[in-house]
């Protein structure tokens, strides 16, 4: 049990229902806020982080603690961003076309930045080309470094059957081996 959840669930016994709520938002919203904008646009993350933080609120009275405070924030995240990409109105929404000024200013970052730098950020794009889901799946196993188990209940959609630990280690390993192919064929790799 890590600090946050350990606060929480003491102001939860208290009958502070809504300082437990705020103390998961603020404890965990800045690291859900990264993992939605690995997955999102960074206006959308924004608005499914809003998302996020009232499915927190609403949903903190009934959590039945059958898993960490952690893992169900994650994934309620997961579920508000997959919600997000089913809008309706996300379907129809068209994105502005790049100008001139922008590409321009992108080149001129590009041109600008450190090796290393650029060459992590050719990755980023990479990755920002996988489906949202292998984006998920990606930031929860290698930056979050979440357990297998956790990572699966998060990935655990409500509609479909569950996830296994097992299936997610083959689809992590398959979504590596096409990065890799991916970075080959950019010449990131040799």
């Amino acid at each position: 049990m890590d600090d946050v959840e350990a606060r929480v669930f003491a102001l939860v016994d208290s009958g502070d229902v809504r300082g437990a709520a705020e103390a998961s938002i603020q404890g965990y919203g800045q690291t859900v806020f990264r993992y939605l904008s690995r997955m999102l646009e960074p206006d959308d993350a924004l608005d499914v982080l809003q998302q996020w933080a009232e499915d927190v609120w609403r949903g903190l009275p009934g959590f039945r603690r059958e898993c960490r405070l952690r893992t169900w924030a994650f994934r309620l995240a997961y579920h508000a961003a997959s919600r997000f990409h089913r809008d309706p109105y996300r379907a129809r929404k068209e994105r502005l076309p790049s100008t001139a000024a922008s590409r321009l200013a992108v080149s001129i970052a590009q041109s600008s930045a450190m090796a290393g730098e650029a060459r992590r950020e050719q990755l980023r794009k990479l990755e920002a080309a996988l489906p949202p889901e292998d984006r998920a799946l990606l930031h929860l196993r290698h930056e979050r470094e979440l357990s297998w188990d956790d990572t699966a209940e998060i990935l655990s959609a409500g509609d479909g059957p569950p996830v296994t630990a097992v299936a997610l280690r083959k689809r992590y390993e398959r979504i590596k081996e096409r990065l890799g192919r991916m970075a080959k064929d950019e010449g990131l790799l040799d």
